[in-house]
């Protein structure tokens, strides 16, 4: 018997009245492989498929609370704003969707950086949050990493990023363009004072973000499945008119053609994080 086979029998023997309390949220389709497994099995493998072991998208918050010991987070920075120095203006005004997503999400900006341990041993850590507008960088996205960086170098200790975003912040045109090469050379004074980078890529990790800081990993690793790219398949494919390659851009094809170390599951990336650190020492 299935596991879905199994709950469904045990729904099928409960009363009348206890039916009436399930919920609808009881059951969750998985996007990938369409099975349907009971919402606390899914909870219990981290947010990933029992069947196929797709990972669904979690937050920030979340991501920082499985990988860091318990307890052990810090938030620096946290204060950081955005600005809006170009009075952008598309459908809708920057400063109207800064406050949405700011209302949405309950942070200022999409990055959460801080210190903590993983095993014992002190790291910097940042996460973006991909609700806080598709996870942009901007000016402050920037920022945010590079002091991150620099208060790693102050610590000695290793720095990990763990990415999800749509790219740059087209709102803050080259203010959001120069965090390319801002968190680019922050990472390279990381590496002259001989200490790590492990970049985590989650999906989707796009554009800018993609192009800059992620890739420049001591050790790249990356969820199952992930979209990692600069431009998607989908505008490759209307550029050059051709069809790419089955799973081109995911995590597996770019693993193959040697841009990631390796894939890992979610439920065993704080076991690898804890070996790498004892790695680098």
């Amino acid at each position: 018997m299935g596991l879905r086979d199994f709950f469904l029998d045990k729904v099928t023997k409960v009363s009348t009245e206890q039916k009436k309390e399930i919920k609808d949220n009881l059951w969750v389709k998985c996007e990938h492989c369409g099975e349907i497994s009971y919402k606390h099995e899914i909870e219990k493998y981290m947010q990933t498929c029992p069947a196929c072991s797709y990972h669904f998208k979690i937050n920030a918050t979340d991501r920082i609370n499985i990988l860091v010991d318990a307890g052990s987070f810090e938030e620096i920075d946290r204060d950081l704003s955005p600005k809006d120095p170009l009075k952008f203006k598309d459908s809708k005004k920057y400063v109207d969707r800064l406050k949405a997503a700011q209302k949405s999400t309950g942070r200022n900006d999409a990055y959460i950086s801080g210190r903590a341990t993983i095993g014992g041993m002190d790291v910097n850590i940042g996460v973006i949050e991909f609700e806080f507008m598709a996870g942009s960088m901007g000016s402050v996205v920037g920022e945010k990493i590079s002091r991150m960086i620099e208060d790693a170098i102050a610590r000695k200790c290793h720095v990990i990023t763990i990415s999800s975003s749509g790219g740059a912040r087209m709102q803050e045109s080259i203010f959001s363009l120069m965090q390319m090469a801002k968190t680019s050379a922050a990472l390279a004074k990381l590496h002259q004072h001989g200490l790590a980078h492990i970049s985590i890529f989650t999906d989707p990790t796009t554009g800018g973000v993609t192009a800059s800081y992620s890739m420049l990993g001591d050790v790249n690793l990356s969820e199952p499945m992930a979209l990692i790219c600069f431009a998607g398949p989908r505008v490759i494919e209307q550029t050059i008119r051709q069809k790419l390659p089955e799973g081109f851009q995911r995590a597996e094809f770019l693993q193959g053609h040697g841009m990631l170390d390796a894939i890992v599951h979610r439920m065993d990336m704080r076991e690898k994080l804890i070996k790498l650190l004892a790695f680098f020492g």
